[in-house]
């Protein structure tokens, strides 16, 4: 699967005061109308289960000056969440998820639907609101490392 290259995102969810953030890159459209993609996380982490509990989530889309955020967030560093969220600078827009400012496409989604396969969650999210950044070389992950377009 490491040959499997893949643009590398964070999803963002935030439920009673708490926020998380993980650094992926198993997602994609699934339709334009509506608007909907699909994140595959790790199913074994039981941190992830606020993406599940909670009603939304982001899809925070990363360029290639993001590698040190995206290394943050793959947990590889132990840093605690609000560590992994001082390094970026984070809003809101329709749910309350947090939505990185200068990230190459947020797209903030109410979550419809999950299924569970194999070690994984597949989370499902429409589309609700978009904020687009500008135009930039985004950040990809293939053997194992970070490399860009």
């Amino acid at each position: 699967m490491s040959r499997l290259a893949g643009h590398v995102q964070l999803i963002t969810a935030a439920s009673g005061g708490e926020r998380r953030g993980v650094t992926v890159t198993a997602s994609c459209s699934v339709s334009d109308s509506p608007p909907t993609v699909l994140v595959c996380l790790n199913g074994a982490n039981p941190r992830n289960d606020i993406f599940v509990r909670g009603d939304s989530f982001a899809l925070n889309l990363l360029g290639d000056e993001h590698r040190a955020l995206a290394h943050a967030f793959s947990g590889r560093d132990q840093l605690d969440m609000d560590r992994r969220f001082a390094l970026g600078q984070w809003r809101q827009l329709a749910t309350g998820s947090p939505i990185l400012v200068n990230a190459t496409a947020a797209f903030d989604c109410r979550l419809i639907e999950v299924k569970t396969i194999a070690t994984h969650l597949v989370l499902f999210g429409e589309v609700v609101d978009v904020a687009l950044g500008p135009p930039r070389p985004p950040l990809i992950y293939v053997d194992r490392g970070y490399h860009s377009l």
